[in-house]
């Protein structure tokens, strides 16, 4: 069947959802509360006065319409007030239905009462307000005959059904206040998590060009400090000259880092195919055994990362004669990367953020990391990345190293 709309008019959201949005809407959140609360009164005195109007044997007196009146009136502050409002509307029906007047004329009124102090209050005081109400009802009726009181209980279900739509109303509500609520503190975790991820981004890259521009920079001064008389001046433009070239590297790569981060998983990331060139650089031996093993983008930018951040702890740490060794290799369901070099290892395994944010990209994508000497000494690395995709509560970051 072909949608036919009219041209240059867009089609609204529907009467459904514009329902729904104003059921779940707390009450205390409407732009004009009273003159909401009038409008309501207004169309339960007209449907009220409607009925009464009709039983043409008990048609309402001036009293009678002027009790329905004062009920209807009572209910302009509900919101405010629900249980004096329901204590008026009672006060007014009581004698309404003792002068023998139309006995289902106030019955919307009661029901708007009924089911303002159910949707505002807790489930026990809806049930002893209404419990009350109705007993006071049927109570009240009964004293103008039996058969009075026979219709007051088949009528009465209308006041129980106003009771039960208030609470169930209001535990919708309730329900999803706790869903929004849940979906901000989620939203909440999402941008810590990504505000953890740019500080990962920047520190790996951060880390590893300033830990070479220390490096190369550590040369040049030795070789202007330990024979000036013999300077040479071409080994010193040379160190200079990498430091500018380390420079100019960060620079790109910090440029490419932000727009990966603006283009999200869109923009270019690295992967286990920049392992060679970074374990060159690193003069670092690699052995890589992924057996055609399909690595999923997000697993190998985190690998590469892990191996970076731990290579650049090996240059800074493990000292000048320390080798290196980087193995990637595919065990089961899961890529597993060992970083091992034979030097002095860090002060303190656990501390600064190189580990924790390797850990941390461990745990970004449902795996774990393992960091510490070495038993035959120096220092190793372990992680376990699965190549499957991880539960959706594996995304929790954990606060503690």
């Amino acid at each position: 069947m072909t949608d036919v709309t009219t041209p240059g008019r867009a089609r609204g959201p529907g009467l459904g959802p514009w329902v729904t949005a104003m059921l779940h809407r707390d009450p205390h959140d409407s732009a004009h509360p009273l003159r909401a609360d009038a409008a309501l009164a207004a169309g339960a005195a007209t449907l009220g006065a409607a009925i009464a109007y009709a039983d043409t044997a008990l048609r309402p007196d001036t009293t009678g319409w002027a009790l329905l009146t004062a009920a209807a009136l009572a209910l302009t502050a509900r919101r405010r007030h629900p249980m004096t409002t329901l204590a008026v509307v009672v006060a007014c029906i009581v004698p309404y239905q003792l002068l023998d007047n139309a006995h289902m004329g106030p019955m919307p009124l009661a029901m708007t009462a009924l089911y303002t102090v159910a949707v505002t209050g807790t489930v026990r005081r809806a049930a002893t307000v209404g419990g009350c109400v109705v007993g006071l009802a049927i109570t009240g009726m009964s004293f103008n005959g039996v058969h009075h009181a026979l219709d007051v209980l088949r009528t009465s279900g209308w006041l129980v059904a106003a009771l039960v739509f208030g609470v169930a109303l209001r535990n919708s509500r309730a329900y999803v206040a706790e869903q929004r609520a849940a979906a901000a503190r989620e939203t909440e975790r999402q941008l810590t998590e990504e505000r953890l991820r740019i500080a990962r981004d920047l520190h790996d890259l951060l880390a590893h060009s300033i830990t070479l521009i220390g490096v190369r920079t550590a040369v040049a001064a030795h070789v202007l400090t330990t024979a000036p008389e013999r300077l040479d001046r071409a080994a010193l433009a040379a160190a200079l000259d990498s430091i500018a070239d380390t420079c100019r590297e960060a620079r790109a790569e910090l440029r490419t880092t932000l727009t990966v981060l603006r283009a999200d998983e869109h923009g270019p990331l690295p992967d286990l195919t920049g392992l060679p060139e970074l374990t060159r650089g690193a003069n670092a031996e690699l052995t890589m055994d992924t057996d055609g093993a399909r690595v999923p983008p997000a697993v190998g930018a985190a690998a590469y990362r892990i191996v970076q951040e731990s290579l650049t702890n090996a240059v800074r740490h493990a000292g000048p004669d320390a080798t290196a060794r980087v193995r990637v290799e595919t065990r089961g369901r899961a890529l597993t990367v060992t970083v091992t070099d034979d030097g002095r290892g860090p002060a303190a395994a656990g501390s600064g953020f190189g580990i924790l944010g390797m850990r941390e990209r461990a745990r970004s994508v449902g795996g774990t990391l393992n960091a510490g000497p070495h038993p035959d000494g120096g220092f190793q690395v372990t992680a376990h990345l699965p190549l499957s995709p991880p539960p959706p509560d594996s995304h929790l970051l954990e606060t503690t190293a």
